[in-house]
């Protein structure tokens, strides 16, 4: 239950807020991770919120070979800015109708994610790097994602970047257009050869498969990553055979 409101008109002051002890006090942007939030952080406990509207964490701006997207940007506006992944602009608006992309945000839809999001499949291919306060701490989506409810424990995500000067691609299947994928697959490469291999459509987050320069022998690697993905939705044969079909035509598309 909430139990206060704020609207800090500077960072400080949010940091401030969100650092406290008593009330337990969590940032507020489009609602996303409230909604998510696990049960033992969750909204039957008494919490406070900060509102982050007012701080200017909305902007989106290509900064040198990165594009750099406030923590507060929407997912809607990270679709329209000119600067935005073809891949990513997919996955974005796979992640979310229209109306709810309006008020998600970036940072909130990264952090409430589960392994079929489709928008944090291709985020962790592009190997994205958080921005955290206080102390201008820097770290990889994927070394945030398996402890973000402890790390993010009194701290605030300022802004997310990603390469711009990389090739990424992303494939998925799903039972409808309106379905998050069964299975999906985006791969990115540096210019350097370097060759990052992601797997979404399964279990608490996507799942890292490659990593390295670009011949490597992705075949076998995708196909173990989903040995033990049976669930509802589809078998761990079927999510195997399918990966390698994707992971091959983004390796195409890439190397046009």
């Amino acid at each position: 239950m909430i139990i206060e409101y704020h609207r800090p008109k500077t960072i400080e002051e949010a940091v401030q807020l969100i650092g406290r002890n008593e009330p337990e006090t969590v940032p507020m942007g489009g609602g996303t991770v409230l909604n998510a939030l696990p049960e033992e952080l969750g909204l039957n406990k008494e919490f406070a919120v900060v509102d982050l509207q007012d701080l200017g964490l909305d902007q989106i701006e290509a900064k040198g070979n990165q594009t750099v997207f406030g923590a507060a940007a929407t997912l809607e506006a990270l679709v329209r800015f000119d600067g935005t992944p073809e891949a990513l602009v997919r996955a974005a608006k796979l992640e979310a109708a229209k109306n709810i992309r309006q008020a998600a945000t970036v940072a909130g839809a990264l952090i409430a994610s589960d392994g079929r999001s489709p928008f944090t499949t291709v985020m962790l291919a592009l190997d994205a790097e958080l921005q955290i306060l206080p102390g201008d701490e820097k770290i990889r989506l994927g070394d945030l994602l398996p402890l973000r409810w402890e790390l993010l424990i009194g701290k605030l995500i300022k802004e997310i970047s990603i390469p711009t000067n990389v090739k990424v691609a992303f494939e998925y299947v799903a039972r409808s257009k309106a379905d998050q994928p069964i299975v999906s697959a985006a791969v990115t490469r540096w210019n350097s050869g370097r060759t990052r291999i992601i797997l979404g459509g399964f279990a608490s987050q996507p799942i890292l498969v490659l990593d390295g320069k670009d011949d490597l022998q992705f075949e076998e690697p995708v196909r173990m990553a989903f040995s033990d993905a049976g669930d509802q939705w589809a078998s761990a044969e079927y999510r195997s055979e399918i990966a390698e079909v994707l992971v091959k035509r983004c390796m195409d598309q890439i190397g046009e």
